[in-house]
């Protein structure tokens, strides 16, 4: 089985859509996906990714699945030592270097200011719709493992966000997803690709070919539009907070 994850095109996050830029990149990766052989498309509720889906939806005359579990991360957290509101997946590197139990795959979820959100409980949340959605496709979860009890290459995809993705591919790979959350970076409109890998009879795992990949932008010289989303030196006037 092949599942891709797809990040919505450039995003008007204020009126929760796409830009004219955005809307050219879901083009763009409509046209790239015109061949496939989908068996299911999943979409998050926001319109940014629905818009997103609607244009690959359109040029395949097929219909998308609307999962409620696929919203962005709604999760947040107080930093300690503020209690301010924060964003679980937008941590600085000191608070990341006094708690190291946030890269344990299982230590992660006990760090005193994360064990007090709901941060844990809703990544449950959303690793069980997801098995749920996979066992549906023949591949059901059995501790860090899948059982492959109808093994297949079924292809899904989900037209959904960054941190969602990251979520994901944690329950898949048994990582902890602190690290995929403050360490990759997808730009607008790519497509992450991973597959089953079924080495011993009737036991998945998974395998990652590609993450971020945004080949349908270079092939067409559209220019990407993530590199504002983080600073790649202090001295910059880009993003530090």
């Amino acid at each position: 089985m092949r599942l891709l994850f797809i990040r919505h095109g450039e995003p008007d996050y204020e009126h929760d859509s796409l830009t004219e830029k955005g809307r050219r990149e879901a083009a763009l990766l409509a046209a790239r996906l015109k061949e496939e052989k989908i068996a299911r498309i999943c979409v998050s509720p926001l319109g940014r990714a629905r818009e997103t889906a609607q244009a690959t939806l359109s040029l395949l005359k097929a219909e998308g699945e609307i999962c409620e579990w696929l919203h962005e991360i709604p999760a947040g957290v107080k930093l300690p030592g503020t209690e301010e509101d924060h964003n679980f997946f937008d941590f600085l590197p000191s608070l990341l270097e006094r708690y190291p139990a946030l890269y344990s795959p299982d230590g992660w979820k006990t760090v005193p200011f994360v064990a007090e959100s709901n941060v844990p409980a809703k990544y449950s949340e959303i690793c069980r719709e997801f098995d749920g959605m996979l066992a549906r496709h023949g591949y059901v979860r059995q501790g860090r493992r899948y059982a492959a009890v109808r093994p297949n290459r079924d292809t899904l995809v989900f037209f959904c966000h960054f941190g969602i993705t990251c979520l994901l591919l944690s329950h898949l790979f048994h990582l902890s997803p602190v690290p995929l959350l403050h360490h990759l970076a997808a730009a607008p409109s790519s497509i992450t690709t991973v597959y089953t890998e079924e080495r011993e009879k009737g036991i998945a795992m998974f395998r990652c070919t590609a993450y971020g990949d945004v080949s349908h932008l270079y092939a067409a010289k559209e220019p990407l539009s993530f590199a504002g989303r983080f600073c790649e030196t202090f001295d910059s006037d880009e993003r530090h907070d």
